[in-house]
């Protein structure tokens, strides 16, 4: 029998396939393994992304890991939660963090960038979701 979670029911699921796979060759291909993205709209800048975007540059810079990204977006549109990031793991869901702090931040680099377990206590959003 057919696993019916896997069928195509639309150009939405097309789409969905493409952006995954996109996602997971280009951190194949450039050599990263895991990309973490603190979210800089104008409500996450206004929130305190900056002092968390630095505390995430500092932590990569200390843990001398190769095969880690460190990028900047736009809002996402949960300015509720900001100051936001999301990691982005080879071969695993997204989750998005929210409600951070510099000190958060590390903490979620050490634990999920590096140690590959998910801090729940920050977790705003899993996979597709936000």
């Amino acid at each position: 029998m057919p696993d019916e979670s896997r069928k195509i029911r639309g150009i939405a699921d097309l789409q969905a396939i493409k952006a995954k796979t996109q996602l997971q060759n280009a951190l194949r291909e450039d050599g990263y393994h895991v990309l973490a993205t603190v979210h800089m709209g104008t409500c996450g800048i206004a929130s305190g992304s900056r002092p968390v975007l630095a505390a995430m540059i500092e932590e990569l810079t200390n843990s001398n890991k190769l095969d880690v990204r460190v990028t900047t977006s736009g809002c996402i549109g949960d300015c509720e939660h900001e100051p936001m990031m999301t990691v982005e793991v080879l071969d695993q869901p997204k989750v998005t963090y929210g409600d951070l702090t510099p000190e958060k931040a590390r903490e979620i680099f050490r634990e999920h960038v590096i140690g590959g377990k998910l801090v729940p206590q920050y977790v705003i959003g899993y996979g597709g979701e936000s």
